[in-house]
């Protein structure tokens, strides 16, 4: 069993480790895998990102090439780009002409806005506020809205210098002299966060600006943040605070964040619009790693299952092997203990015959009474019988002491008080004790007819010492007898008690009387009781008793 264990934790050994190194290579597969996936979905997605911002840089470029100043302020610039600017199919939200005005050319736009019927005619600060002409000496005025409605049409005569965001736009765009995109803001007061893309126009006649041609464009549509089928998702480092990113919510809304503590990354990709960089940071919506960890927990437990049932199935053809095997040396082992059993019996059976054949002999001895004679060896052999049986009850490996005081094999059973530990004796002393016992209890009545009553018995022994010193003490005390009225022994009891119990057990014994009563004594090693070696002979017996010393009856 130890081998079969020690092959088997070998065979798990290899098992665990091959599994193991299984789980990592398909991890580190898988993980690979799925950053090249990844990886390549996010360069299609930057890619497609730089050719849409191209496009509508482009936009701007053009538009404000087409663009020309007119001789008097006019309201509707935009009109003749119209067709050039939706050709595009660019999904701006507001386009505007800002126009470069003096301070004394407000009266004449201010009347040029009321004439295209515009809401509020008034040129006015960024907030509405009313402007002071002596303050600047170039005003950037709206001046002209695409698409027209009542809320872009509420833009125009609103100066645009002083606004945080488009005013650092607008001057350096007239700086650079190239369009140039804002900071992420609200467009259209309170509508979604977008750019504002400033194309400066030319003076044809020279190289001054005389104003901005605007495309206002959704975030979240630059980004392509709705493929809700993608990968990842994007978000916009915010270029105003360092720390946070603008990322579109599932409706496309775009709202500033703190990054989140703990998160990176996979990619950062830049992108060039409007002379400035912007930078996309590209988060997995799906960890590559989290994937890959789990089809190698899955190649791992696979592995592991597979190890158990080689090893379950290798066990048990093992131990199979080894419990037929044990089968076939138990079988062969009952055999032989059989054989010795059978001859151990013929052996007990011979010695069985040569004791009745003396029981018989003496019994029935030249001049003996038949009456009597025939009572003791009815008695004598129903006593072998009765030792006989409880041998074959326990296959002949011993009896237990008090089994040989049944009624049905001693007489006057109900009269004798038994006191001792139920050792368990060996055959051979079974035989010797049950005849010892029938002859004693024979002769225990005769006193009956003299006195008139029964005489009382007390059977006892006990177990002294340990070990090879281990003695059995038998005491047999009959009371209410004396010599007088007790019948003498017969020849075979005296040779019985005297002589053949004895030495068949090893030991000595004694009989006398005392005042008040007849004792019969025996002391034998235990030894010889058990019969160590009849128990080597034909198997096991049930242990002795653990020897405890109990008082004799007085």
């Amino acid at each position: 069993m130890v081998r079969l264990g020690f092959i088997i934790g070998l065979i798990a050994i290899v098992g665990v480790v091959l599994s193991g190194f299984s789980a990592s290579r398909v991890y580190e597969q898988e993980a690979a895998i799925q950053r090249i996936a990844l990886g390549r979905a996010i360069d299609v997605h930057a890619s497609q990102v730089q050719d849409r911002l191209t496009e509508r840089e482009l936009l701007g470029r053009v538009a404000s090439g087409l663009f020309r100043k007119p001789s008097v302020i006019k309201a509707d610039m935009l009109q003749p780009l119209r067709s050039s600017i939706y050709t595009f199919k660019t999904d701006f939200v507001l386009a505007t002409w800002v126009a470069r005005l003096k301070p004394e050319e407000v009266p004449a736009a201010e009347a040029e806005l009321t004439r295209a019927g515009f809401p509020e005619p008034t040129v006015r600060d960024y907030d509405g506020q009313p402007l002071d002409l002596t303050r600047d000496p170039v005003l950037d005025v709206v001046m002209d809205v695409e698409p027209r409605n009542p809320e872009t049409m509420a833009l125009t005569g609103r100066m645009l210098d002083h606004d945080p965001i488009l005013g650092r736009t607008f001057a350096r765009a007239l700086a650079e002299g190239q369009p140039h995109v804002s900071d992420p803001l609200p467009l259209t007061g309170n509508g979604p966060i977008g750019v504002v893309l400033a194309a400066p126009v030319m003076n044809t006649d020279s190289s001054d600006i005389v104003g901005f041609v605007t495309f206002s464009y959704n975030l979240a549509t630059l980004m392509l943040t709705n493929d809700d089928l993608s990968l990842f998702s994007v978000v916009l480092k915010d270029p105003s605070r360092a720390g946070y990113e603008l990322v579109a919510d599932e409706s496309g809304q775009i709202s500033s964040r703190a990054h989140p503590e703990g998160f990176h990354p996979f990619i950062v990709r830049t992108v060039t619009f409007g002379n400035r960089d912007w930078s996309l940071a590209y988060y997995p919506k799906i960890d590559p790693y989290e994937r890959a960890q789990k089809m190698a927990l899955i190649i791992g437990l696979a592995g592991l299952a597979l190890t158990l049932i080689v090893c379950g199935l290798f066990g048990y053809v093992s131990y199979s092997n080894i419990r037929l095997r044990r089968e076939i040396q138990m079988r062969i082992g009952f055999e032989r203990r059989l054989t010795a059993v059978i001859d151990e019996l013929n052996h007990r059976v011979k010695n069985i015959l040569a004791v009745i054949q003396s029981i018989v002999t003496r019994t029935l001895r030249h001049g003996s009474d038949l009456d009597v004679a025939r009572e003791l060896l009815i008695g004598r052999i129903h006593a072998m019988s009765n030792v006989v049986s409880l041998l074959s009850d326990s296959q002949w490996q011993g009896v237990m002491l008090k089994g040989l005081f049944e009624g049905r094999a001693i007489p006057h059973a109900d009269r004798i008080e038994v006191d001792g530990p139920d050792i368990a004796v060996s055959a051979r002393a079974a035989q010797s004790l049950s005849l010892l016992f029938f002859e004693l209890a024979s002769h225990s009545d005769e006193g009956l007819a003299v006195v008139g009553k029964h005489p009382s018995v007390v059977a006892s022994w006990s177990v002294t010492g340990e070990g090879k010193d281990a003695t059995f003490y038998f005491r047999w005390e009959e009371f209410n007898t004396s010599a007088a009225t007790r019948r003498p022994d017969s020849e075979f009891g005296i040779i019985l008690l005297d002589r053949v119990a004895p030495e068949a057990l090893g030991g000595t014994s004694k009989r006398y009387f005392t005042d008040v009563s007849y004792v019969y004594e025996l002391t034998a090693p235990l030894e010889t009781v058990v019969d160590v070696n009849e128990r080597a002979r034909t198997g096991q017996i049930t242990a002795p008793v653990r020897p405890v010393r109990k008082p004799r009856h007085p």
